[in-house]
């Protein structure tokens, strides 16, 4: 009862609120502390020799703070609770920052480039339109599963303190679980919890995203392109919000000014997709959204 009311408050809250600016131009964000945390290990410990041993020892250092911290903001009540939790969800913003590609790219190419550049790691430059638009659409499902539906479901199993945990985890994927020379060793432990606990959360968000497209895509296709992507999780995401739109995602792409040749998820879909392909897929997020909402409101009301 207590962590469904934890669930369905936060995620009214983030809903509402999304990333209050004023809010966070005075106090640091929590992902900026735990950014801080990493980045100073990471300074420290990836070093000399025996690189892996000591990123494993780095995030289960991490993992434990975070599990602590958890059990400590637990004793403030659902409340308190609840507004910790809605501060690590990120359905508003992700939907707000994706819906603000469309815009910039309906007034313009350069604006939607600096748009996308805001969230995603790949080089923006040299984009088309519907290079542009893919892009934000990759990011909204695959977003979609790390910054909602993952801290959703490690609230739903462990409370605050599994929430915190997964936020930190993914957090430290995100800044040292690259294969770059400085990272491939010290961030694998990192990348490689990050991949388990986005394992269920993934399919979840590529069931729910599929269970409301209109006809409802074949669940073995979506299945087939996962398994091929890069990512051992971000491909059910993707691959369910193309068949739900009717695009192609993925394909080439450049990455620090080299070409990458990924073959295309949905290939049978619309290769030049546009604004409005991004704003359907906005919609898609709000309505799994509701849907993760009146389930929790469920649990409150009838156990």
């Amino acid at each position: 009862m207590s962590i469904a009311a934890i669930v369905t408050i936060a995620m009214a809250l983030d809903a509402l609120l999304g990333e209050p600016r004023w809010l966070w131009q005075k106090l640091p964000h929590p992902a900026v502390l735990m950014g801080r945390a990493i980045d100073a290990l990471d300074s420290r410990w990836n070093i000399g020799t025996a690189r892996r041993a000591k990123g494993v020892a780095a995030i289960a250092l991490l993992g434990t703070a975070a599990i602590a911290i958890g059990v400590l903001l637990s004793q403030g009540g659902v409340i308190f609770s609840a507004v910790i939790a809605a501060i690590l969800i990120a359905q508003r913003s992700l939907c707000d920052h994706v819906a603000a590609v469309a815009s910039a790219l309906r007034l313009s190419l350069p604006e939607g480039r600096a748009a996308v550049a805001m969230i995603v790691g790949r080089d923006t430059a040299q984009m088309d339109a519907p290079a542009v638009t893919r892009a934000a659409i990759e990011s909204a499902a695959e977003n979609f599963s790390d910054g909602v539906i993952a801290p959703l479901f490690w609230l739903g199993i462990g409370g605050l303190p599994g929430l915190i945990l997964y936020k930190m985890v993914n957090t430290a994927d995100s800044m040292i679980g690259h294969l770059t020379p400085r990272h491939a060793q010290f961030g694998w432990a990192a990348a490689r919890l990050d991949d388990f606990m986005n394992l269920v959360p993934a399919r979840i968000s590529a069931l729910l995203i599929s269970a409301l497209s209109r006809p409802r895509p074949v669940w073995s296709d979506i299945a087939t392109e996962a398994r091929q992507h890069r990512s051992p999780n971000a491909g059910w995401p993707e691959a369910a919000m193309a068949r739900a739109i009717g695009v192609a995602l993925s394909g080439p792409r450049a990455y620090h000014g080299k070409m990458q040749m990924h073959p295309f998820v949905n290939p049978n879909g619309s290769k030049n997709p546009r604004p409005l392909h991004i704003d359907a897929a906005v919609t898609v997020l709000w309505k799994a959204w509701s849907v993760v909402f009146s389930i929790a409101l469920l649990f409150i009301l009838f156990l």
